[in-house]
């Protein structure tokens, strides 16, 4: 183990490996999706385990192994695959089509990009997942944009501004999951925060959003909904707020999506299985990222790599606040650079909590400010997957959907004045007990 202070940058390659290969093959394809990122992540693991020649093959694949079997990485590895299985019962037997009915039927004509902003804050809080948000909503507000006056691409910009709203707030967000799971803090202590912190933000872009559509008027076609439907969504929320373990929740919205499904004929045994088995699916390969990451990390840290970031961003920084901004720039930055959120938390947590300790940072805080900038970054990038579904849905280029990511912009405003002003207040004793807590 390196037992310099400063650390050694050339542990680090692996990460420059990583962002090497799917930035360039990015640039070359100009599609970031070209090369699968897990498949950048294996090879960078890789280069990670052939460094230190001095030590066993051995002895660093134990290391390897110690990283991606942490029971924190191991946690958020089955959390990622219950809400899979989650959003994937309650999207079968109807629940988002019940939602956006229901929310479509009580709008008033004149409120309807208003509404879809609030539609899609509620579908991404109660899902858990940004681009399933906006692949549910894009249709309905490219329907409104050409039955109104209103610009498809600010329709985009809504939809995607309330998507980003619940990826950064949800229980069972994989940005929520990983930043609770890195900074060992609690799910619900760490909503409360991060929720008082974006609120305005959420609250500035619905006045925006009304006036810049103020006279605008429209219809879209409604169908009936079943507000039964609903429940696993309500339920799931009100449980994660009152502190229920977050694997309890999310296993009781499974079983209660599948009650629903069997009663109103939308499940037989055989489908409702085949749901459940179709979540997990579409969540083993972040699973498997988050393996991959915490052992390729844990190489890093074994050969000083951590300790030399740590240095590094930390050399300037003088107080707390300095080092709640070295968190949100070294988030950001590495969400630019990944283009996905959870994977920039999954990369930066580790580090972001060894400053959160040096600088006695509240955990709830620091998780706040990891999610936060990852959401903020993400729902402004114009290769980041939110935008390029809108955009590929829409038939318009993302850069024009850019200029109306208020929500985003405004939630990377309202983070960093949270970091000047310290707020909100909270007590020390969180900081003290926080090894102690789970999710």
């Amino acid at each position: 183990m390196n037992d310099n202070s400063k650390g050694n940058p050339l542990a680090l390659l692996p990460l420059v490996v990583f962002l090497s290969i799917f930035i360039g093959s990015g640039i070359i394809t100009g599609n970031f999706k070209s090369v699968p990122i897990i498949v950048a992540v294996l090879i960078a693991a890789g280069a990670a385990l052939v460094m230190n020649r001095k030590k066993p093959f051995s002895e660093k694949m134990d290391v390897f192994c110690k990283g991606a079997g942490h029971p924190n990485i191991m946690l958020m590895a089955v959390i990622f695959i219950l809400a899979g299985a989650f959003s994937a019962t309650a999207n079968g037997m109807g629940a988002v089509e019940s939602t956006v009915n229901l929310a479509l039927t009580i709008l008033p004509h004149n409120l309807l990009i208003v509404g879809i902003f609030f539609i899609a804050c509620f579908i991404s809080l109660s899902m858990g997942t940004s681009t399933g948000t906006v692949v549910a909503l894009a249709p309905i507000g490219i329907g409104i944009s050409a039955q109104t006056d209103v610009s498809i691409a600010l329709a985009m910009g809504a939809v995607i501004g309330g998507a980003m709203f619940g990826d950064n707030l949800s229980f069972i967000s994989d940005t929520t999951i990983a930043a609770v799971r890195t900074q060992q803090t609690k799910m619900k202590d760490k909503f409360k925060v991060n929720f008082f912190i974006v609120l305005p933000a959420a609250i500035v872009t619905a006045v925006i959003l009304f006036v810049l559509t103020s006279g605008v008027e429209g219809t879209v076609d409604t169908h009936s909904y079943n507000f039964v439907k609903i429940l696993p969504y309500l339920a799931v929320l009100v449980a994660a707020l009152a502190g229920a373990n977050v694997l309890v929740v999310l296993a009781g919205g499974i079983l209660l999506s599948g009650i629903i499904g069997f009663i109103d004929g939308s499940y037989t045994l055989l489908t409702f299985l085949q749901a459940v088995g179709e979540g997990i699916g579409s969540m083993q390969n972040l699973a498997m990222l988050a393996i991959l990451i915490g052992g390729m990390v844990e190489i890093i840290k074994y050969n000083g790599g951590l300790d030399f970031l740590l240095h590094t961003v930390t050399k300037n920084v003088k107080s707390k606040r300095g080092a709640q901004f070295g968190i949100a720039g070294l988030v950001g930055l590495t969400n630019v650079s990944t283009a996905n959120n959870t994977v920039s938390i999954i990369i930066a947590g580790p580090l972001a909590k060894n400053i959160a300790d040096e600088y006695e940072v509240d955990p709830r805080k620091s998780a706040s400010i990891l999610d936060i900038f990852a959401c903020t970054v993400q729902g402004m990038i114009p290769y980041g997957g939110q935008l390029m579904a809108a955009s590929g849905l829409a038939a318009i280029s993302p850069v024009a959907i850019m200029p109306y990511s208020f929500y985003p912009v405004l939630t990377g405003i309202c983070g960093v004045l949270a970091i000047v002003f310290n707020w909100p207040k909270l007590a020390s004793k969180q900081h003290a007990s926080a090894k102690k807590n789970v999710s």
